[in-house]
């Protein structure tokens, strides 16, 4: 293992989808890669042809592996919601965020592990990791209402239901006017 001011080892991919660590000169697998991130070892992934950073495309393989093996770490609706971001105006802030929560996550498991551990049979850390997990969200939530100036993207809270159910009301009210009016023209410019 490379001292930590060397910087990240460079593994080169091959057509042939093999996968050469420069530093070891040894040929490695995903699962190399994996046990490398799992000790906090830092690489970067070039094709070997082209010279083009494919580390994270690479790294996703290995999720998809991790999660094939039976691995379920990534909730159905987690994927859902994330997949729903791409290609939306909030897309850009999604990498910072998730990097920021797993940073703080990353931060407090130790002690998440000791009252674990205290506690045996981890009910009271749900409660906490639960408690995170929301004070994350509405940061998330706060933030992305501070980005739009049309009201929230994300799901409304229990307060905001009555009057989201109003605005939709209102917007189908005004889509329905709009319908009229396009009718309308349509006739106008038949007739003419």
């Amino acid at each position: 293992m490379p001292a930590a001011d060397e910087g990240p080892v460079t593994i080169k991919k091959y057509a042939n989808r093999r996968l050469y660590n420069t530093a070891t000169s040894s040929y490695v697998t995903l699962d190399h890669l994996s046990e490398m991130v799992k000790k906090g070892q830092e690489f970067n992934v070039y094709d070997a042809k082209s010279g083009e950073d494919i580390t994270r495309s690479v790294l996703t393989q290995i999720i998809f592996e991790e999660e094939g093996k039976g691995q379920k770490l990534l909730p159905i609706q987690f994927l859902r919601q994330l997949i729903r971001f791409y290609g939306d105006s909030m897309q850009a802030l999604i990498p910072g965020y998730l990097e920021i929560s797993m940073e703080s996550f990353s931060k407090n498991q130790e002690r998440m592990r000791e009252q674990i551990a205290e506690t045996f049979g981890g009910k009271h850390m749900m409660k906490e990791f639960e408690t995170l997990t929301r004070q994350n969200l509405a940061m998330f939530e706060r933030a992305v209402r501070m980005f739009t100036p049309f009201g929230p993207l994300m799901r409304p809270t229990a307060g905001e239901e009555k009057s989201d159910a109003a605005a939709e009301a209102q917007i189908a009210d005004l889509k329905n006017q709009l319908n009229t009016v396009q009718k309308q023209l349509a006739e106008l410019a038949s007739r003419k």
